[in-house]
């Protein structure tokens, strides 16, 4: 089966465009935007799409959270059927690009609208799906709605979830989106998402498109260091309780692990110390006390497990050599996440009937696709990203690849809207 799918590249382009404008932050190199989940640009951005979904004559609901589907169900296709679902979120980190989010779920738009305007008949509704706060930059540290949308927490829970100002809920009803009920991913048959790559495989390698084998999992970490702050000129170094030269310390451990693990055993391990204070942080002061936020991933799951026990055996070093406190705290694991066998198959069908070269990545990065894939059968596809830049106004894909990724991404939504297989009743047949 290969389509002959009427993508309207121009049509998706000024769909990012236009949605880029919300939030816009000035910038000498590229376009960035600043869109956070309930924010005004982020209402802004969901007023856009939710036109967009209307004029192609899409049934929307908005479930809670905010979560945002549009149906479309073709006079051939069965309503009660299990439906085929794409996209992405809109929401941004601070500062960020204009393709991450965006891309995902205006090409499973375009993706729509060209299934429309085909000679095809699917047999099963296809949803647009825009999920709320994929970025974990205001109210949850990621994947909000999809986290909904996959039952692994509740509405209840999320809607408490406050900035430190408001809660989810007050923001929510604030920009007009606190809707009702939950979006059940489960019922979908199956998921699919594109997103840009966010480094520079695909792009050093001459390839389009990437069809995304497994997902990393990721270890987000707490760690506070207690000594005692006293005078920097007076304190002799045998009498000093540094907490940030300790802290120093359990940086570079982490840093050596994870560097170890990448040449030794998968490739994919990283480890990341992205946020550090300081207390009191003043120059003249030994510091007393240091709060850190570690960054923990790899698609192997012992390798992450590794990983955590380094900071474990790190702060138990530096309790007894240093006479610190610690404490230790991880509340955000989510194991590596392979992804479906039978979706993957059916992009890479699509894509080689398009005449489109694609090759098999891993994805070292989270999205909404990992929860998802969970509950349903769910394929995530990468388009190349122009120098690798990504969270930044330098973050670019080239058009012509985002149209040739989306014609493929619309080939597949019709070959799974299409046929009568059904997803294994055992969601986790996977590889």
């Amino acid at each position: 089966m290969s389509a002959d799918l009427p993508v309207d590249g121009d049509r998706l382009r000024q769909d990012i465009e236009r949605t880029a404008e919300f939030g816009a932050v000035e910038s000498d190199d590229g376009r960035g935007r600043t869109a956070l989940p309930a924010d005004e640009a982020n209402g802004q951005a969901r007023d856009y799409l939710v036109d967009q979904l209307e004029a192609a004559g899409l049934d929307i609901r908005i479930d809670a959270v905010g979560n945002i589907a549009g149906r479309w169900t073709p006079p051939s296709a069965d309503s009660d059927a299990a439906a085929v679902a794409a996209g992405s979120h809109l929401d941004s980190v601070p500062r960020g690009g204009i393709f991450d989010g965006p891309l995902g779920v205006f090409a499973a738009l375009e993706g729509v609208r060209a299934i429309q305007e085909s000679t095809l008949e699917p047999t099963r509704p296809i949803e647009v799906v825009c999920f709320t706060g994929e970025e974990g930059t205001r109210f949850a540290d990621g994947v909000l709605g999809s986290t909904v949308a996959t039952g692994k927490r509740s509405v209840g829970e999320m809607l408490t979830m406050t900035d430190g100002t408001v809660t989810l809920e007050t923001a929510l009803q604030n920009v007009g989106y606190h809707g009702t009920d939950r979006i059940d991913a489960s019922e979908w048959d199956t998921w699919l998402e594109l997103h840009i790559e966010q480094t520079t495989r695909l792009r050093d390698a001459g390839i389009p498109l990437g069809i995304v084998t497994d997902i990393t999992g990721t270890a987000r970490c707490h760690v506070t260091i207690e000594g005692e702050p006293d005078h920097s000129g007076t304190t002799s170094m045998s009498e000093r309780r540094d907490a940030l030269a300790a802290a120093s310390e359990l940086v570079l451990a982490v840093e050596s692990c994870a560097s170890d693990m990448a040449a030794e055993g998968t490739g994919t391990a990283v480890g990341t110390v992205g946020h550090l204070s300081v207390d009191p942080n003043t120059v003249n002061v030994v510091p007393g006390g240091v709060s850190l936020r570690i960054d923990l991933r790899s698609t192997d799951r012992p390798e992450i497990k590794t990983q955590l026990d380094t900071v474990r055996d790190s702060l138990a070093d530096i309790e007894a050599q240093r006479d610190l406190s610690t404490t230790f705290d991880c509340t955000y694991d989510i194991p590596p996440t392979p992804l479906s066998e039978r979706c993957r198959r059916t992009v890479a069908d699509a894509a080689h009937d398009q005449g489109v070269e694609t090759t098999s990545v891993y994805s070292g990065a989270g999205h909404d696709t990992m929860q998802v894939a969970d509950v349903t059968d769910a394929a995530l596809l990468f388009v190349a990203s122009q120098n690798g830049h990504s969270h930044s106004p330098k973050e670019r894909a080239d058009w012509d690849d985002c149209t040739t990724a989306t014609r493929v991404l619309a080939d597949s939504l019709a070959r799974l809207a299409s046929t009568n297989d059904q997803r294994p009743l055992n969601p986790q047949d996977k590889c």
